[in-house]
């Protein structure tokens, strides 16, 4: 005997992995009396916060979307309708994506593109006459738009590039002090076969005493 079957709509993927990532945290964190978070629901349940992305990258992406790259993460956000409301943190938050309310996922949706990517706006064919003053127009509203995506992955690479520029220098002091521990264990060295007065030695120690 044949039965009709409704088809039950199941939320996307990339949702559900977002909120188990959040459960599972907060799950987590109830048996820690740790203050440190990477990521959190937010005070209200209506939003969530990336408290640390490198750790957030590092250490969670891997594990519920097989990549690492926050720039893809929040792409992907943005893809589904999601929106950064705070602008000195991460933060995103969606009207149906809510702390206790998971049967809500089914009805995100992702956002519906008004052309094809293989077919761009402006090689659409038009039958109404060609207007230089409308073309202007167009022109002078798509500047004045800014795509938050396209600002967020500005901030991501703005930051990539002071990390990338911060470890240059930590790679630079840790090579110095290598050297000076090298040069004071040769020093140590001469002074404890030869019983050498430390003032002997070619220890630089007006450069050591910079670093103390």
């Amino acid at each position: 005997m044949h039965q009709l079957t409704r088809k039950i709509k199941s939320p996307a993927p990339f949702l559900s992995k977002t909120y188990d990532l959040l459960e599972a945290e907060e799950e987590g964190r109830r048996g820690s009396d740790g203050d440190e978070r990477i990521v959190s629901w937010n005070t209200e349940g209506n939003g969530f916060v990336v408290w640390s992305p490198a750790e957030f990258s590092e250490l969670m992406l891997p594990n519920y979307f097989k990549h690492n790259n926050f720039s893809s993460f929040i792409r992907q956000l943005n893809t589904y309708g999601f929106k950064k409301t705070a602008s000195k943190r991460w933060e995103f938050q969606h009207e149906k994506f809510q702390r206790g309310y998971r049967h809500l996922l089914v009805e995100i949706n992702r956002k519906k593109c008004e052309f094809p990517s293989a077919f761009p706006p402006f090689l659409k064919a038009s039958s109404a006459p060609h207007d230089h003053h409308q073309d202007h127009d167009h022109k002078s509203n798509r500047t004045n738009t800014i795509n938050p995506g396209v600002i967020m992955i500005n901030e991501l690479m703005e930051e990539n590039k002071n990390l990338r520029r911060e470890r240059m220098e930590l790679q630079m002091e840790i090579a110095h002090f290598k050297t000076l521990e090298m040069s004071l264990l040769q020093c140590l060295s001469k002074y404890m076969q030869h019983q050498q007065p430390l003032q002997h030695c070619t220890l630089p120690i007006n450069k050591l005493r910079r670093f103390l």
